[in-house]
């Protein structure tokens, strides 16, 4: 935009510059000939009244040397003598002398005048009055120059101004940039400070309006489910007395297990709910430790092992000796691997049998679950929000969890068809 406004200064500036010094130069070219001419002229009709009083060569040549000292006056007397050094063509002369007429012409060394004087017994004498071509163009070059200069400092007097301003409009929509780069990066304390063109003014106020109604909106949002995790205290409770009556049976042990867990995810999840919202991602915390995939992904599957057994599913798993550290935290990564084996308990029938791999590659850990249950019909549309893998009974939030978690993690998720026969879901993060 500032190089933008700059051309457009130019461009215009150069061209009312040009129609006015184009007529200007001409103009002054005129007037430099027509002052050297007009005294030419003058000085031609100062010797008429001498002619008329005498023709003698020495009295001719005399008046001549007084008015002109430069050998630009030439007179042709009657006699067809001359009195000083003519410049005229011979054809001029005797034009002027037949018709009596006054000639003015262009030569190739410069302007000549001719000035008939007729004389008594019908005589005729001619003068002459020359300008060399030097003459008729001095000073002229000189005033093109000063012109020149002068639309030259007009020019770019133009372009600095409009690149000043440019720079002024440039760095205003720059900040605005940077800030809603910053703040779409989860910089919420980010604002601007409204500056430039009064448009600009506004866009930045109402910038930092949207940005303070974000940050009231997410803090409203926090604190509602703050709230509804707290709400689920309730039927935990319930849950640790209905354990504590089925007594120390192996049924209670895990229901009392799973129990402890979730109500440790609910407290994670109302700590991290009432916690003040950053101003930014470099918000005074360390960066995540590196979590191991290979440990958590094994970890969790211990868990969903002992269902795996009550329902007659055979479970594979395949496990990569290298390390697979990734900058993701834990407990978000034992979320994704609960979500995806979740699905597979979830969506396929009991004895439906699933595998689990973990590789390592040059940059990602992929992560992939398959199982041989009835696959997913619309890949695409299972990654939509909101959209159930199988259909009714689901809310659709399980696949989403896991593809906001690879993007997260510089990764993506991708489904397709499982050797198994079933669906295929793999996740890839970047390597730490």
């Amino acid at each position: 935009m500032r190089r933008a406004l700059a051309g457009i200064a130019l461009a215009v500036t150069s061209m009312v510059a040009l129609s006015f010094l184009i007529p200007l130069a001409l103009l002054v070219r005129e007037q430099a000939r027509d002052r050297v001419t007009t005294a030419a002229e003058q000085r031609a009709a100062a010797l008429s009244p001498v002619l008329a009083l005498t023709t003698r060569r020495s009295d001719v040549h005399q008046a001549v040397a007084e008015l002109d000292s430069r050998d630009q006056l030439a007179v042709r007397l009657p006699d067809g003598g001359f009195v000083g050094s003519p410049h005229a063509p011979r054809s001029a002369l005797d034009r002027a002398v037949r018709k009596r007429e006054t000639l003015a012409m262009d030569t190739a060394e410069g302007w000549v005048y001719l000035q008939p004087v007729v004389l008594p017994e019908d005589r005729v004498a001619v003068v002459e009055a020359y300008v060399p071509a030097a003459e008729l163009t001095r000073g002229v070059w000189a005033s093109w120059g000063v012109m020149s200069l002068l639309a030259v400092g007009l020019v770019g007097g133009s372009v600095l101004v409009a690149d000043r301003l440019g720079a002024r409009v440039v760095r205003s929509s720059r900040s605005l940039k940077r800030a809603s780069l910053a703040l779409g990066s989860g910089d919420l304390g980010v604002r601007v400070e409204p500056d430039g063109p009064p448009e600009l003014q506004d866009a930045g106020a109402a910038f930092n309006t949207m940005a303070d109604r974000v940050v009231e909106l997410l803090a409203i949002e926090r604190e509602m489910v703050a709230d509804l995790s707290h709400r689920l205290r309730t039927p935990l409770t319930a849950l640790y007395l209905e354990a504590d009556l089925m007594g120390g049976t192996p049924g209670a042990r895990r229901i009392t297990g799973a129990v402890s867990q979730l109500e440790a995810e609910l407290d994670s999840i109302i700590t991290a709910a009432r916690t003040p919202l950053a101003a930014g991602p470099s918000a005074g915390q360390p960066p995540a430790r590196p979590s191991e995939v290979a440990e958590v992904v094994a970890m969790r599957l211990d868990f969903w092992s002992v269902l795996a057994t009550q329902q007659d599913r055979v479970c594979e798993r395949s496990f990569t000796p290298r390390r697979t550290p990734v900058r993701f935290p834990e407990d978000d990564l034992a979320a994704v691997v609960d979500a995806l084996i979740g699905n597979v308990f979830r969506h396929t029938p009991q004895g439906t049998a699933f595998a689990v791999r973990v590789e390592r590659g040059d940059r990602h850990v992929l992560l992939t679950v398959d199982d041989a249950g009835p696959g997913v019909a619309d890949p695409e549309a299972a990654l939509t929000r909101g959209v159930s893998v199988g259909g009714a009974g689901g809310t659709g939030l399980g696949l989403d969890i896991v593809a906001r978690a690879a993007r997260a993690a510089d990764g993506e998720l991708e489904i397709s068809r499982s050797p198994m026969g079933g669906a295929r879901v793999r996740v890839s993060f970047a390597l730490a």
